[in-house]
């Protein structure tokens, strides 16, 4: 402790005089254990004294230790150096023995496989003059394995000699087997019996000697076969394209009728196989050669029927060699192809057709599972696919240009008996030319895809598009036009477009179409990416015949529009027409307003239940946003507005907006209708605006105008001015006051006032801003009045017809209160 804890303990302990009695019994204690503390330090002294001079005697202990064990290691050591050179000196004499035993056996294992060397090379001799083909097959093997111990010693003149000897003995047997095989087909073998089997045997030879002489021998009986063929066809007679068919019964007659003499063959040979490569090769040049001196086109039926031929025969080489079914989900990809106009597949549909995927996939694994035997074969994967059929390639553009002529000449048809309707009950709204269009183009992928995946069927492809673009031209020029000439121009009628009913109703079957040819074409592209070659397959894009069908779409959208426009325009004549200068009271909503619900009521759930949700939607947005604004500009259409016209007028107003919110409803589709309800609801306030801006009173008019229509102009201000029936007189001086103040109001934007240090100074804003703000509020505070029918009397009329109305049932005033 340092003196103030020591004080502090002290204080602690004897905190009074009274305490002091026991200060001799707490220094009793503090001595007896200073005592124990001290005897304990002592008796660790003594033993830390021990320790030491008994670590000293261990240690001692131990370097004597490791001393006597190194003079033991030593002592061992020195005695297995004389113990190995004692090793050594024994079994010097047994180590020479030992190699001189090695060298004899070398010497006499070589001597006598020189002997059996000597002796089969001899035996092999008289086997070959004898032309003892399956003897001297084994007796070849024999000498190769014997030849083979021989390697080290080749430089030896013995075993030069012995190898000379051999491999002229292989070139006897080689041109006796040649020789023998030269008859082979002459027909020799008839007549000799044996001949057969001495060439089996012959090829047991072939299969001793190398490799070359097998592939020298295969090709030259190969070739002689061939050659009848070539002078048979390269004949004025045969050498034509029609003739091709017979090409492959040769061959097909060749091969069966000798079928049993080829079986001297080995079956590793693969002489077959083989033989119709080459005979493939060389029907390919023939075949060349006539397509490219022909002098005018070649007939299509005769060049299709020749490829046809030839694919066939290709097919039936690739499967009987091996060659799979690669081509199998061709055929299923095309049928996917427009399966159904309906946008949406049912999940059984979509099951069975993976499921088809499925066996077609497992099926082929188990077809190469069992002729996997088959397949070991040198070039096995050999594609026969193509090998004559690729020449007829460059030749088939008059194909594609028959199979152009006849999808147009269909397309014609299909577009000249189309009824452009569909039969109650149907599943689908689309057009029938559409669905049969497609039919016809699937029809005839399948015809191209069965002769060719290469250039052609992309040519082909091409013609698509192209068919596929004039369709779209077609449901174009379907379309309901605007009136054009002198008489539409006088009428009033240029540019307008008019639509019956079963315009509107064929319009959305024309959309329906579109769409659908706009969804097939993309699986059609698809289909035939997947069908055709890889080098072709990036080319095979449908963008701009889908931009094309998106355009009809578009425009059919827009007619329908415009058409419904057009059917508007007798009522809003109507609406200019009515007398709202004179008008003596509020009733019900105008006759215009009635034919516009009319309109809507007829059209709107046709259009609905024919279109599709997205289409709908966008006809309403092109509507809305047509009517909303003509409704306003066609108010400043009419002539003067009186106070009583300018309610009966709000009244219509709302009526036609309450209209226009149940477009959704009517159609049955409100699944996207609140934006829609957004954007009505905003083009026909203005409407109302306009009216509330009418009906003000004219000291007020020009503030009203600018709260309630902000971004007005001076020239709309002028016509309102109008329309309330003031004389130009009373104008002048309200359109100084209103060009003075500007078109609208806009509040000033204040910046507040911050002192240089803190606290921050109270903002305090100037005595004309406060003006204007007040100004501002209070327009907008008589205009909100206004529109509650608190200015006139008269407005205060409207409000007893409108509570009136509410207790009525029914009627079309009561939509306005409807929630």
């Amino acid at each position: 402790m340092d003196k103030s804890s020591a004080l502090e303990y002290i204080n602690q302990m004897f905190p009074n005089e009274a305490s002091l009695s026991g200060v001799e019994p707490l220094m009793q204690k503090i001595q007896n254990e200073i005592r124990t503390v001290d005897a304990g330090i002592l008796s660790a002294v003594r033993q830390q004294s021990n320790s030491g001079t008994k670590a000293k005697e261990d240690l001692a202990a131990a370097t004597r230790a490791v001393e006597e064990l190194m003079y033991k290691i030593r002592e061992i050591k020195t005695k297995a150096v004389q113990s190995e050179t004692m090793v050594q000196e024994i079994c010097r004499d047994i180590k020479k023995l030992d190699f001189a035993k090695k060298h004899i056996t070398t010497t006499i294992t070589a001597l006598h496989r020189l002997t059996m060397l000597v002796s089969a090379v001899e035996q092999l001799q008289v086997m070959a003059s004898k032309r003892q083909y399956k003897e001297a097959a084994a007796q070849l093997e024999a000498v190769n394995q014997l030849c083979s111990h021989f390697e080290a010693y080749r430089d030896i003149p013995k075993i030069i000699e012995l190898r000379e000897k051999f491999k002229n003995i292989k070139q006897i047997l080689k041109s006796h087997v040649f020789s023998d095989f030269s008859s082979l087909g002459t027909g020799k073998e008839t007549e000799e019996t044996n001949l057969l089997q001495q060439l089996s045997d012959a090829c047991l030879v072939v299969d001793a000697l190398e490799p070359s002489v097998k592939e020298e021998l295969v090709n030259n009986f190969c070739n002689r076969e061939l050659t009848s063929y070539e002078q048979i066809f390269e004949g004025a007679e045969l050498a034509k394209l029609d003739k091709t068919e017979r090409r492959y019964a040769w061959i097909k007659r060749r091969m069966r009728s000798n079928e049993e003499i080829w079986k001297i063959f080995p079956s590793s040979w693969h002489v077959s196989y083989r033989l119709c490569i080459l005979f493939c090769k060389k029907t390919r040049k023939q075949l060349e050669d006539i397509l490219s001196n022909l002098k005018e086109k070649p007939d299509v039926g005769t060049l299709l029927l020749a490829l046809q031929r030839t694919l066939e025969f290709e097919d039936e080489l690739a499967e009987k060699f091996g060659g799979g079914t690669q081509n199998r989900e061709i055929g299923n990809e095309i049928e996917e192809i427009g399966r159904s106009p309906n946008s949406s597949s049912n999940a059984s549909d979509i099951r069975k057709k993976y499921e088809k995927k499925l066996a077609a996939h497992q099926g082929s694994e188990s077809e190469e599972r069992d002729g996997s035997k088959d397949l070991a074969v040198p070039g096995a994967g050999f594609n026969f696919r193509g090998i004559v059929s690729s020449c007829f390639e460059p030749h088939l553009t008059v194909y594609v240009e028959l199979e152009e002529k006849t999808l147009m000449d269909s397309l014609e048809k299909l577009v000249q008996e189309e009824t452009w309707d569909i039969e109650e009950g149907g599943q689908s709204s689309v057009l029938s030319s559409s669905m049969q269009l497609f039919l016809i183009i699937k029809r005839s992928l399948k015809r191209c895809s069965a002769l060719t995946k290469s250039q052609t069927l992309f040519n082909l492809f091409k013609v698509f598009q192209k068919i596929l673009k004039a369709y779209a031209t077609k449901l174009f020029a379907r379309l309901p036009k605007g009136g054009t000439g002198i008489v539409a121009a006088a009428t009033g009628m240029d540019g307008q477009i008019k639509t019956s009913d079963r315009d509107e109703r064929v319009i959305c079957y024309i959309v329906n179409s579109a769409e659908y040819c706009h969804k097939t074409a993309g699986e059609l592209a698809e289909s035939v990416s997947k069908i055709i070659d890889h080098q072709f397959a990036d080319g095979v894009d449908m963008s701009e015949v889908q931009d094309e069908f998106s355009a009809v779409i578009t425009r059919s959208l827009v007619t329908l529009v415009h058409g419904l426009e057009t059917k508007f325009d007798i009522e809003m004549a109507a609406m200019t027409r009515v007398p709202w200068g004179t008008l003596e009271s509020v009733g019900d909503q105008s006759e215009y307003v009635n034919a516009i619900n009319l309109i809507l009521t007829t059209s709107i759930p046709t259009l609905g239940s024919l279109l599709s949700p997205v289409y709908f939607q966008f006809f309403l947005d092109k509507l809305a946003s047509s009517l909303g604004p003509r409704f306003y500009s066609n108010i400043f259409k009419c002539k003067q507005i009186s106070e009583t016209g300018a309610q009966q007028m709000l009244l219509d107003t709302q009526a036609v907006k309450s209209m226009l919110l149940e477009i959704p409803s009517l159609g049955r589709q409100t699944s996207s209708a609140t934006s829609y309800s957004k954007f009505v609801s905003r083009e026909m306030s203005k409407a109302e605006a306009l009216l509330k801006v009418i009906l003000s009173p004219v000291d007020s008019v020009a503030d009203t105008y600018r709260a309630l229509l902000p971004e007005g102009t001076p020239m709309e201000f002028q016509r309102i001015l109008e329309l309330k029936g003031l004389k130009k007189a009373d104008q002048q001086s309200i359109l100084d006051d209103f060009n003075k103040h500007g078109p609208g109001i806009k509040q000033t934007q204040i910046t507040p006032a911050i002192a240089p240090a803190p606290p921050v100074a109270p903002v305090v804003p100037s005595p004309t801003a406060v003006g204007l703000v007040a100004s501002r509020e209070d327009v907008l505070t008589r205009a909100a009045a206004l529109g509650r029918g608190a200015a006139t009397t008269g407005f205060k009329r409207f409000l007893a017809l409108t509570e009136a109305a509410k207790d009525r049932k029914d009627g079309p005033f009561r939509k306005l209160f409807n929630p």
